[in-house]
């Protein structure tokens, strides 16, 4: 009985099929990369597949700021929370975005910022201090007592003003 062998090309195709085949959808995706204000910038980790990507690709980002709520039930986190960096010593804006999930990742210069996160009217502001090479962190935990029924409702004025800024 001669044994069936698979080599070379066949042999990476079928490996390639059956991890595809195992693999769920959304897990074959990344969370898109977006651009404000000619910065480049990543939400994600609204599943926990998400989190552990975001969190293994954090120390290629000059920035990764992280949203959570103190002590707040396991569920969805509240989205659309309005990201503003500024340079900490000039106050000038350099970026605005609407962060969509718990994970927010940025290619910011190597400098010295202040970092707004609002979300449901509450402003949280962090020092972030960005070195060349080295990926900084800043965490932003709201109280568990924000009103997140009214969380991310814009105006439609303000919903076209943030579009425009991209």
């Amino acid at each position: 009985m001669t044994p069936i062998r698979f080599g070379g090309p066949t042999a990476a195709l079928a490996a390639a099929m059956i991890w595809a085949a195992c693999t769920p959808a959304q897990a074959l995706t990344n969370p898109p990369i977006r651009m404000a204000q000619g910065i480049e910038y990543m939400c994600g980790g609204t599943s926990s597949d998400e989190a552990a990507f975001m969190r293994m690709v954090s120390p290629r980002w000059a920035a990764t700021l992280e949203f959570t709520v103190h002590r707040a039930k396991v569920g969805p986190m509240p989205s659309d929370i309005q990201v503003l960096v500024r340079e900490r010593y000039t106050g000038r804006p350099v970026m605005e975005a609407v962060a969509t999930a718990p994970y927010f990742l940025a290619r910011l210069d190597p400098g010295a910022y202040e970092i707004e996160a609002t979300l449901s009217g509450v402003t949280l502001r962090q020092p972030l201090v960005v070195f060349n090479g080295v990926g900084s962190r800043a965490t932003f935990v709201w109280p568990s007592n924000v009103d997140f029924a009214n969380a991310g409702r814009l105006w439609p004025e303000q919903q076209a003003a943030m579009r425009s800024r991209d």
